[in-house]
């Protein structure tokens, strides 16, 4: 959801060291045209009154910039639901790619439908493959996939939830969050992806009208993934700059736009001895999108 990480699992970062903030992060003015997160950066679609049945794109799982020291973070994915600020569902799938403490990049994939937890799919996703992925939602059910185009394999399941939202659709780029209980929430260090391209972007309605992030039957909204403010918990040595990344404009008819990773400051502090006594009596969990 965004910059609002209600219900978020705990998970450890892989230097043990945890990521925590006090309060909620303020959600923007939903239906501007274009806004800041703390987490997304990308493209949603939405009009009140409007449900979404289906959202899909391509991209190719980027390559990243790793170096010693901090772990980060990054997933792309495509998504219905979870843009409003008031929103407590989302369906989702996508890939993620990460940094070791030690530098080291792990590429994955995974499913999510909040407030259900991440769980992870069995399909070998590499850096420079070409994935294609796409959720779809009729009534409680939800169907989402996931398409490895370079080795061809893929991933499909049908799943049925209650708790479902079809108000939006979106295509990010996200730094995933670490939550301390249901409403202590802070974004992860955004790892250096690079670029990432989204192509074939479509959506369709639930009453079967079909177009691209620029058509004309729902706004949009431009997302910039921006730290701001955020106080973060960071290893000793690690500098006092964090990820941003911005998306281009839309091109190829609103069908295809990139997303760039880039720097900024950020204000942050040591972890103290508090910080390692709430690590100690937490329990361990896991990351959610």
């Amino acid at each position: 959801m965004l910059n609002k990480d209600v219900n978020r699992g705990v998970r450890w970062g892989l230097t043990g060291v945890l990521i925590f903030a006090a309060t909620l992060i303020a959600a923007p003015v939903a239906l501007a045209s274009s806004t800041e997160s703390t987490n997304w950066a990308g493209y949603a679609v939405h009009r009140p009154g409007m449900s979404f049945h289906h959202v899909s794109a391509t991209w190719i799982q980027p390559i990243a910039t790793c170096s010693s020291g901090q772990p980060s973070y990054s997933s792309v994915w495509v998504g219905l639901g979870g843009y409003s600020p008031t929103s407590d569902a989302l369906e989702q799938i996508g890939t993620e790619l990460d940094c070791t403490a030690g530098g080291r990049p792990i590429s994955s994939a995974w499913f999510e439908l909040v407030p259900a937890p991440t769980e992870n799919i069995s399909l070998a996703v590499r850096p420079g493959d070409a994935i294609h992925a796409s959720v779809t939602v009729a009534g409680t059910r939800v169907v989402v996939e996931l398409d490895n185009l370079t080795t061809h394999h893929w991933f499909r399941k049908t799943l049925h939830t209650e708790a479902i939202d079809v108000s939006s659709a979106e295509w990010i780029v996200e730094a995933p969050s670490e939550c301390i209980g249901q409403y202590t929430c802070q974004a992860l260090p955004l790892a250096n992806f690079g670029s990432v391209v989204f192509e074939s972007a479509k959506v369709s309605t639930t009453n079967g009208t079909v177009g691209t992030i620029s058509g004309t039957e729902w706004a949009r909204t431009k997302i910039t993934l921006t730290p701001g403010s955020q106080s973060l918990i960071v290893a000793r040595g690690s500098s006092d700059t964090a990820g941003t990344a911005a998306p281009s404009v839309l091109r190829g008819g609103g069908s295809a736009f990139g997303v760039t990773f880039a720097t900024a400051p950020v204000q942050s502090r040591p972890a103290t001895a508090r910080d390692a006594r709430v690590r100690v009596g937490a329990s361990p969990g896991y990351i959610r999108h």
